[in-house]
């Protein structure tokens, strides 16, 4: 990690800072991870004071967490502070005056790092304005997702980016892979030779990735309306997790050999058929302030992945996920096939291991054991591991761990394009022949053609 840092947070004062990038720079600190020297400069299209941003940051932190007065609030906020005026290739607003002042402070050889948290259509001419500026060389640039809105979209960015970075300075952020319980996916698997032998077609049923919500869209109605379920989610997240699944074992689990392994598998994913994906869309959404009153925008998507090579052939990726359902998940299952021998009768799906991916994580194991007693009767059993309470435990939120990991220069759990192209192939056929929306009572799960799409296996969670 560099010793000095300015850190420029474009989105400032956005939805996504509030709720994801701020806390998680606030704990970088209480944690003591943060740079020995640093200065966070908030960017935006307003022209606010340096002290009218400190207290954003405060109020932002009263309401999301940590509280100011758990950490070193005081020299925290003497760090911040924040450039005007927008920044574009015709204009650079403050930020330069703003940064020489930060690098007079710090010295001249403060490693930059550039935070995107805006909308995915302002990439383009942020990156462009960091190479005309002279804000690019040497500096590390945080994308959010999606990085891309469709096929098209997503290759004249890739272009655009190489144009102004090198491909060692760009960090696409997906947070699902900075969950504690999504690592352990492959570290689980990789330790434990348990695990390892059954990690196969032989063995597995299918796999479940289900991330059901009970929120609904109202903070970010604008963005959620142009945007929906499978950009949102369905060639981001789960594509994603999918992939740290399903990949070979890598030759190490240093940042390139994670990062070929995962993006490699995902060049395996059969492109979807949209007759094994459902489309839903919960009632009462075309009712929320800022939603197109004819918005045909998925709100729910179901969907079975296939893997074509040699490890995964003919077993089903079951993937959920949705709004206003009848519950907030975030579970990986693993599910394992039924002996059909010695022991007859055995219920189906009853050996699963379960990775529960929110909070802290939690790993599951469900098994079949013998009641004690005369009789041989066998019942459904579940052991569970919460990471949090394994000795010595220390877990980051994963926005935490993620920017600790672009401050280390580290690579490893962010996405690369030669796996974005190929996910976004996977999902072309429903992009252009999108299955008919089907609408779904809030607090359900989902429309009942979902339910059918996982026969002759059922959906684990819920239902």
């Amino acid at each position: 990690m560099a010793t000095k840092t300015v850190f420029v947070l474009f989105g400032a004062t956005g939805d996504l800072a509030k709720r994801m990038v701020l806390p998680a720079f606030y704990t970088l600190a209480i944690e003591g991870l943060l740079p020995a020297d640093w200065v966070l400069v908030g960017n935006g299209r307003g022209d606010v004071a340096h002290e009218d941003f400190r207290k954003h940051v405060h109020d932002v932190l009263v309401e999301f967490g940590p509280h100011p007065d758990k950490g070193p609030w005081r020299e925290f906020e003497r760090r911040l502070l924040f450039a005007g005026g927008g920044f574009s290739t015709d204009s650079p607003g403050s930020l330069l005056d703003v940064i020489d002042g930060a690098r007079r402070k710090l010295g001249p050889k403060a490693e930059l790092v550039h935070y995107l948290a805006v909308p995915p259509q302002t990439f383009p001419e942020l990156t462009r304005a960091l190479g005309r500026h002279g804000l690019a060389e040497g500096a590390r640039v945080v994308y959010e997702k999606p990085f891309g809105t469709s096929p098209r979209d997503f290759r004249s960015l890739n272009r655009t980016v190489h144009s102004v970075l090198d491909e060692s300075q760009v960090y696409r952020i997906d947070h699902f892979l900075g969950k504690e319980a999504t690592q352990n996916l492959h570290v689980l698997r990789f330790a434990n030779e348990l695990f390892a032998a059954m990690w196969n077609r032989e063995h597995i049923e299918s796999v479940q990735i289900d991330v059901p919500e009970d929120l609904g869209v109202d903070d970010r109605a604008g963005f959620y309306d142009a945007t929906g379920a499978v950009l949102d989610m369905l060639v981001t997240h789960l594509f994603q997790v999918a992939a740290e699944v399903a990949m070979e074992p890598p030759a190490s689990l240093a940042a390139g050999d994670l990062q070929s392994a995962r993006e490699r598998v995902i060049r395996s994913f059969r492109p979807l058929d949209p007759a094994e994906v459902v489309l839903g869309q919960f009632d009462g959404y075309r009712d929320i302030e800022g939603i197109d009153r004819r918005s045909k925008t998925d709100t729910f998507v179901a969907a079975k992945l296939w893997i074509d090579n040699a490890r995964w052939k003919g077993v089903p990726f079951l993937l959920r996920t949705g709004k206003r359902m009848a519950a907030s998940e975030q579970r990986v299952t693993i599910v394992l096939r039924t002996p059909d021998r010695p022991l007859p009768g055995l219920p189906a799906q009853a050996n699963a291991l379960t990775f529960a991916l929110s909070g802290d994580g939690q790993i599951e194991l469900r098994l079949l054991a013998k009641k004690p007693g005369t009789e041989l009767r066998v019942e459904p059993a579940t052991i569970k591991l919460p990471l949090a309470e394994l000795p010595d435990a220390e877990p980051l939120p994963p926005y935490v761990r993620l920017i600790h990991d672009v401050l280390l220069g580290d690579r490893s759990l962010f996405t690369r394009p030669d796996g974005l192209s190929a996910a976004w192939r996977a999902v072309q056929p429903v992009l252009d022949t999108p299955p008919r929306l089907a609408k779904y009572p809030q607090g359900s799960w989902g429309p009942p053609a979902a339910k059918k799409l996982a026969a002759p296996y059922r959906w684990l969670s819920g239902q």
